[in-house]
């Protein structure tokens, strides 16, 4: 950026772009304190507003999280690094492995509730699903912390007839989760499609995920398709945007 296109940024956004450099230089390591509202309007000789509007910046974009009574600190928690296609290969979920493994990397992975039940599916999941209208489908919700921390919300849709009597409508699928009951059934899923977007979290969202506000969220809707080209399964995702990196390796 030029001098002169910094010289037309607002004073909180030039204070704001400091602090991130020297975060980014590691001047200030994950869960230190950054300088408060008083030593901002000291150092910069700025208004309150503009110092609270510099730290808000960083907020906003997950970088510190604010603590009652005690600062803003620098966000102590290492990205998830979410390997799209690796993650969904049968030689993992095949031989009884979590997909949820690869993102983990050795950390611990918990899925800290789980709600199972049979609804009418949405329009736009009956779709996906070739369902009829009004027919039922098999709802999984969960939501997975890492390292204590809140990161994804999963729900999946299945077709309440395929999955009935399997312990896909249990909370506890075993070994290999959804895709390996799938293939015992005979509707192994060989093909993937996810698609992504991005907005602002809802208020049950940023509760559930315990986003500081102005934190968008990730959206990964992904579809589980068996040998014959029908969809199995469809997985509505919810990610922490400032938790995870989405790495996709493929071949030319």
């Amino acid at each position: 950026m030029s001098g002169r296109d910094s010289g037309r940024q607002p004073k909180y956004q030039r204070i704001a772009a400091e602090l991130r450099a020297a975060i980014e230089a590691g001047e200030y390591g994950p869960g230190e304190r950054l300088p408060g509202e008083n030593d901002l309007m000291t150092t910069h000789e700025v208004a309150r507003m503009t110092a609270r509007q510099a730290l808000g910046v960083l907020q906003s974009e997950g970088i510190v999280e604010a603590r009652k009574g005690a600062g803003v600190f620098v966000r102590d928690f290492k990205p998830v690094r979410r390997r799209g296609i690796e993650r969904l290969a049968h030689a993992r979920w095949g031989e009884g492995r979590s997909v949820w493994e690869t993102d983990a990397a050795g950390r611990s992975l918990v899925v800290d509730s789980v709600a199972v039940s049979e609804e009418e599916a949405t329009a736009v999941v009956a779709g996906v699903l070739g369902l009829a209208e009004g027919e039922r489908v098999c709802v999984r919700r969960r939501r997975y912390t890492l390292d204590g921390k809140p990161v994804l919300l999963s729900t999946s849709h299945l077709s309440a007839g395929l999955v009935a009597g399997t312990s896909i409508t249990r909370p506890d699928t075993g070994p290999g989760g959804v895709y390996a009951r799938l293939e015992e059934l005979g509707r192994r899923p060989v093909r993937f499609r996810e698609e992504i977007r991005s907005r602002m979290p809802g208020a049950d969202e940023a509760d559930r995920l315990e986003l500081p506000p102005g934190v968008p969220v990730m959206l990964v809707a992904r579809t589980a398709f068996d040998a014959d080209g029908a969809a199995v399964e469809v997985n509505e995702m919810v990610l922490d945007s400032s938790a995870y990196v989405l790495e996709y390796g493929f071949e030319a």
